[in-house]
């Protein structure tokens, strides 16, 4: 299995990924009141950091504006996953509970104000890239069953639009917008592959240390990790 970005890197030689392999995962039933106490915790932080600010004047948030714009993605409606997360929490709201994989993830991503995403390696075909669409690309988004009341619908990603895949579908649209709903991590999930984005600001290495950590003491996670830059672009994973 294998992580390429050469095709996008030469529009974006800022962008740098971790590629983060879980193993042996194990996700309890709710959130443990460790997890909710340190997830706390890191909200009071963001708020005392960012609150008072406007979004485009957070290092994290502007660096994913401009890289969307940078593929022709205009709309407000469509931000990173990180911007969603970084306004829910300045706004009071808390980070959503889901499970504690996915909740010490985005606890992460809250933390170091970097798009992160995860996706079950059960549900993965061979090797992923961050790459361009392309014709017959096929995605099904996480939140059409919620939002219509029924199976959710194909919704093909745009032409130019940077998309995150494997080879037999799109795993996010938009780069870290939102995900597909056949590889989400679930208490099923025994192992899972996770993406920490950087696109010129932010600690990438702190914020992998942070997550390796988090998921090893809430989820016992063993992890490896890869990183793909300008300079790699191409690498085996694990």
């Amino acid at each position: 299995m294998n992580i390429d970005i050469s095709e996008i890197i030469r529009d974006f030689p800022d962008f740098r990924v971790a590629v983060v392999i879980a193993e042996r995962i194990d996700i309890q039933p709710g959130r443990p009141a460790e997890l909710a106490a340190a997830i706390a915790e890191r909200e009071t932080a963001s708020r005392a950091a960012w609150g008072g600010m406007e979004l485009s004047e957070i290092p994290g948030v502007a660096a994913w504006r401009k890289a969307y714009r940078a593929f022709g993605i205009k709309k407000t409606s469509y931000r990173s996953s990180v911007e969603r997360l970084v306004k829910n929490v300045l706004a009071g709201r808390p980070l959503p509970e889901i499970n504690a994989f996915v909740d010490a993830y985005n606890a992460v991503s809250l933390t170091h104000v970097m798009p992160l995403g995860a996706d079950d390696l059960g549900q993965v075909a061979g090797d992923v890239a961050f790459r361009y669409s392309r014709i017959g690309d096929q995605f099904i988004d996480m939140a059409g069953a919620a939002e219509e009341g029924g199976a959710p619908e194909s919704d093909p990603p745009k032409p130019g639009e940077v998309v995150y895949a494997d080879e037999d579908k799109v795993l996010c649209r938009r780069w870290n917008w939102r995900q597909d709903v056949r590889s989400l991590v679930t208490p099923l999930t025994g192992r899972a592959v996770v993406t920490v984005q950087a696109n010129g600001a932010g600690d990438l290495e702190a914020a992998v240390a942070d997550l390796t950590a988090m998921l090893g003491r809430f989820t016992g996670a063993d992890t490896q990790v890869t990183i793909a830059d300008r300079m790699r672009p191409f690498a085996p994973l694990g």
